[in-house]
């Protein structure tokens, strides 16, 4: 199994904080992602993004959230058999989790490069696949991690402060 750690200059000791605290949640959502559907994927980006702003979070946050849980869908549809996704709303962080069912990440250095892509046929005619997922994921997150190895299936998480 390869590990990927991102995290955002000035959120170390955050994310080490939150890793070692054993909070629930104010709130937990999950959705099911279907392999191939682009109807559906996207749909928990959405809802937890309607959520959050009913709570009142700001909107460059809310853009930042929307954009990288829509990424990490779109993956998920695209690259694998299917998967959930777990939102974790907190005071402060909203943690959103990414699991699918396989079948890995061969490199995820190489994913993580802008322009990389193993999207199919299907996938790049439907206008996805770019390459620009996990780049993207990366530049709206305070912190990211991936673990996957190639026959597997992937965690991805990401972590974004709300404060």
């Amino acid at each position: 199994m390869a590990e990927y750690w991102y995290i955002a200059e000035g959120f170390e000791e955050r994310i080490k904080d939150f890793q070692s605290r054993k909070t629930e949640a104010e709130v937990n959502l999950d959705f099911e992602i279907p392999e191939k559907d682009f109807n559906a994927a996207g749909k928990g980006s959405s809802e937890l993004k309607d959520l959050l702003k009913r709570l009142g979070v700001n909107s460059e946050i809310l853009r930042r959230i929307a954009v990288a849980s829509y990424e990490a869908e779109i993956n998920v549809a695209a690259h694998s058999k299917g998967g959930v996704m777990y939102s974790a709303v907190y005071d402060d962080l909203i943690h959103i989790r990414f699991q699918d069912d396989g079948p890995g990440i061969e490199d995820i250095d190489q994913a993580m490069v802008p322009g990389f892509s193993t999207a199919d046929d299907l996938v790049r005619e439907l206008g996805f696949g770019a390459g620009l997922g996990l780049p993207n994921i990366k530049k709206n997150s305070d912190a990211m991690h991936i673990v996957s190895a190639k026959g597997s299936p992937t965690l991805l998480e990401l972590f974004i402060y709300i404060s």
